[in-house]
């Protein structure tokens, strides 16, 4: 049965990434592992995690202002297992009638995003490149691309 193993990081909406970017790092000491300046975001470590703390712009979209609000960004769960458990825990979000808002191959993992009940954004990985996801992060800066874990019907 797959499980959520850990939480693993945490993604903050910021006002102004650059000024957290000299927050985290210069005040607690965080390592920049990925710094994008064209997408306005970052990932920092702590020094044994790819990332414990990611960065990104706060946006205010009129149809996600109750679900997107300025600082937590989201909660990362890692599972147990890989892309079949966590398609598995996907396939138990649905059943349960949770609003889904998205899924993403990010290389280094595999995601998917989600609300509870007070439209908190949470997210449940696979890891994908464990040790390397670091050095992952710092040569490539975020790249992530859709998941797509259902079936598509074909008519």
């Amino acid at each position: 049965m797959a499980r959520i193993n850990r939480l693993q990081h945490i993604v903050l909406n910021c006002r102004d990434v650059d000024a957290s970017i000299d927050f985290y790092s210069k005040v607690l000491g965080m390592e920049v592992v990925s710094h994008n300046p064209e997408r306005n975001m970052a990932f920092l470590s702590f020094g044994k995690e790819h990332h414990d703390i990611a960065l990104f712009p706060f946006r205010e979209p009129a149809d996600r202002l109750e679900k997107n609000h300025l600082g937590l960004n989201h909660i990362a769960l890692e599972i147990e297992g890989g892309p079949e458990e966590l398609k598995e825990i996907y396939g138990k979000l649905k059943e349960n009638g949770v609003e889904i808002d998205g899924a993403m191959d990010h290389v280094m993992s595999q995601s998917v995003y989600f609300f509870d009940p007070d439209g908190n954004r949470l997210e449940i990985f696979a890891d994908m490149l464990h040790d390397e996801a670091k050095e992952w992060l710092h040569q490539n800066g975020g790249v992530a691309k859709p998941l797509v874990l259902e079936e598509v019907a074909s008519d």
